[in-house]
C-alpha cells in the first residue's frame, strides 16, 4: 500500500473499509492442511463447533464444520480424536471475528492425551479403585461439609447457597484451589488431604462449574485421583459436565452432575424432612388412636357379656344345676339300693328254698346210720343205732 493511499487522522477509513480489506487479505491465504487434537466437538442444529489443539504446544483454534461438509464425512469424530483437517480462514465482516472452516476431516490416530487417560484408567481399574464395594455411604445429615473449589467461583456459590437453603444449620470448611492449569491437580489433592484429616468434616465435595475436555483433564490426574481414592471421608465429585467422565468421577463415592446437584444430594431439605416427620407422627398418632379405640371397644364388649356384667348369674346357674344333679344322684342311688335290696331278698328266698333246712321245716327228716346217710331201709340191720335229724334237732333211735 502506497503512502498516498494510507488513511490519516484527517482522512481515516471507514470501519467497513477496514473489515473489507482484512477479509480480502485473509481470503487470499486459501486452504491449508493442519494436524491437531479435538478437545471439543459439539453438534448443534447440524453444525459442529469444535476446538483443535496443537499436539505439542498450548495453542487452540476454533473450528466450524458446516452441515454440508458433515454429511460428506465417512468417519465418526469425537472429542479426543487426533485429526488432519483441511481448513480455510473465514473472516466475518459484521462481527469482526475470525474462525476456521473445515472442508475435509480425517482421523490421524487416537489423541495422545486420550491414550494416556485410557492407560491410566485401565491401571486404576485393575487396582480396584473403581469398585462399588469401595464406595462409602454419605451421612444422612452432615454437620460439617468440606468443599474444594475455585475461589469466588460459581460452583462455590451454588454449593453454599443450595446447601444452606436446604439446611441452614449446616457448616462448611472451604479450601480454595486452582481448578485448571499446571498447579490445579496438586492444589486440589492437597485440599482433599487437608479436609480428610479434619475430624469435624463429615463429607467432602470437589466442585467445578464444567468446562471443555482440555480444562477437565486436571480431574483425571493420577496424583489427584489417588488422593481421592485414599480419602477416608466420603467424597462427592461435582465437576458439572455430563458429556465427559473424569477419572475423579469413577473413584469418588458419589458423582453429582453439577455443584447444585451435589448440594442437594449431600444435604437433605429441612422442609421435606420436617414434612416427613410430621407425616410419620400423624401416622403414629392415627395408629395409636385406632389401637386404643379398638382395645376400648374390646373391653366394653367383654364387660357387656353376662358373665362379667353380673358374675353371680353364672354362680347361681351352676348352683341350680348342682342342686338338680345332687337330687337326681340321691334319687338314683336310692333306686339302685332298693333295686339291689329286692335282688338280695329274691336271692335269699331262692337260697332258702333250696336249703335242706327248708325241707326239714316241711316235715321231712334225715336219717344217719353212723356216718352214712340212709337212703334205703334195706341198708339198715335190726338193732342198728340211728340218728334222725328233724327241723327241731336230732333224735336217737334203733332200727327194728
Amino acid at each position: 500500500m502506497s503512502d498516498a493511499a494510507k488513511p490519516t487522522a484527517e482522512s481515516p477509513w471507514a470501519v467497513a473499509t477496514l473489515s473489507s480489506k482484512i477479509k480480502d487479505y485473509i481470503d487470499r491465504l486459501g486452504s491449508v492442511w493442519v494436524e491437531g487434537e479435538l478437545t471439543q466437538w459439539n453438534l448443534a442444529r447440524g453444525v459442529v463447533y469444535a476446538k483443535l489443539k496443537d499436539l505439542d504446544q498450548d495453542v487452540t483454534v476454533s473450528l466450524t464444520v458446516w452441515s454440508s461438509t458433515l454429511q460428506r464425512l465417512t468417519e465418526q469424530f469425537a472429542q479426543g480424536d487426533r485429526v488432519v483437517a483441511l481448513v480455510r480462514p473465514d473472516y466475518w465482516v459484521r462481527g469482526g471475528s475470525l474462525s476456521m472452516v473445515a472442508s475435509e476431516l480425517r482421523h490421524a490416530g487416537l489423541g495422545d492425551l486420550l491414550a494416556q487417560l485410557e492407560r491410566l484408567k485401565r491401571t486404576l481399574q485393575e487396582e480396584g479403585l473403581f469398585d462399588a464395594s469401595r464406595k462409602k455411604p454419605l451421612p444422612f445429615l452432615p454437620r460439617c461439609i468440606g468443599l474444594v473449589t475455585g475461589k469466588d467461583s460459581d460452583a462455590e456459590k451454588d454449593v453454599l447457597r443450595n446447601a444452606q437453603l436446604r439446611w441452614p444449620q449446616v457448616t462448611f470448611r472451604v479450601r480454595h484451589a486452582a481448578v485448571q492449569g499446571t498447579n490445579a491437580a496438586r492444589e486440589v489433592a492437597a485440599g482433599i488431604r487437608e479436609l480428610d484429616a479434619n475430624p469435624e468434616v463429615d463429607v467432602i465435595i470437589v466442585a467445578r462449574g464444567g468446562g471443555d475436555f482440555q480444562n477437565l483433564l486436571v480431574f483425571s490426574d493420577e496424583q489427584l485421583v489417588r488422593a481421592a481414592a485414599a480419602c477416608a471421608t466420603p467424597l462427592v465429585s461435582a465437576i458439572g459436565h455430563e458429556a465427559d467422565s473424569p477419572l475423579l468421577d469413577l473413584v469418588a463415592d458419589l458423582r453429582a452432575s453439577t455443584p447444585t446437584d451435589a448440594a442437594k444430594r449431600v444435604v437433605p431439605d429441612v422442609a421435606d424432612e420436617a414434612a416427613r416427620v410430621q407425616q410419620a407422627r400423624a401416622r403414629m398418632a392415627m395408629r395409636m388412636t385406632s389401637l386404643v379405640n379398638g382395645e376400648i371397644e374390646r373391653i366394653a364388649a367383654l364387660r357387656s357379656r353376662p358373665a362379667l356384667a353380673d358374675p353371680g348369674v353364672m354362680v347361681d346357674a351352676r348352683a341350680e344345676d348342682l342342686i338338680r344333679l345332687v337330687d337326681r344322684g340321691s334319687h338314683l342311688v336310692q333306686l339302685r339300693v332298693e333295686r339291689e335290696q329286692t335282688a338280695v331278698h329274691r336271692l335269699v328266698a331262692e337260697l332258702r328254698a333250696l336249703s335242706p333246712q327248708r325241707t326239714l321245716d316241711r316235715g321231712y327228716a334225715v336219717v344217719h346210720a353212723g356216718a352214712a346217710l340212709v337212703r334205703d331201709p334195706a341198708a339198715v340191720s335190726s338193732g342198728d343205732a340211728l340218728r334222725i335229724r328233724v327241723a327241731g334237732g336230732e333224735l336217737a333211735a334203733h332200727a327194728d
